[in-house]
């Protein structure tokens, strides 16, 4: 491999990357979706749980978490007939409250910090 290949595999690399980023970070921008990945952040629950935490309709979770577990971001088990949700890795809790702690700030419940 040439350098100018080793180079150009770097720029796929790096792009793939910034891609995955940009639709992670685009999973997150949406209310109920960032409630359900708040609520995940604490351990598993089932659908009930979520809801009760979320605030939304069972469907529109129901699609939501769907939606979640085809972008990879959560994992699903079947417990009996419940079907228990749970955040694939502590990337996305890390994420999450990250995100949280900068609208603390935008709000002005917490003293700016660099």
């Amino acid at each position: 491999m040439h350098l100018s290949d080793a180079h150009r595999s770097q720029e796929r690399d790096a792009g793939a990357r910034l891609t995955v980023a940009a639709e992670v970070l685009g999973m997150l921008a949406d209310r109920t979706r960032l409630a359900l990945l708040q609520r995940l952040a604490e351990g598993e629950a089932d659908v009930t749980t979520l809801t009760g935490a979320c605030g939304a309709a069972r469907p529109s979770v129901s699609q939501h978490l769907s939606r979640l577990r085809l972008a990879g971001l959560v994992t699903s088990r079947k417990e009996g007939r419940r079907v228990i949700y749970a955040l694939r890795h502590g990337h996305l809790r890390r994420l999450v409250e990250e995100a949280l702690s900068v609208a603390d700030h935008q709000l002005g419940h917490l003293p700016p910090h660099d």
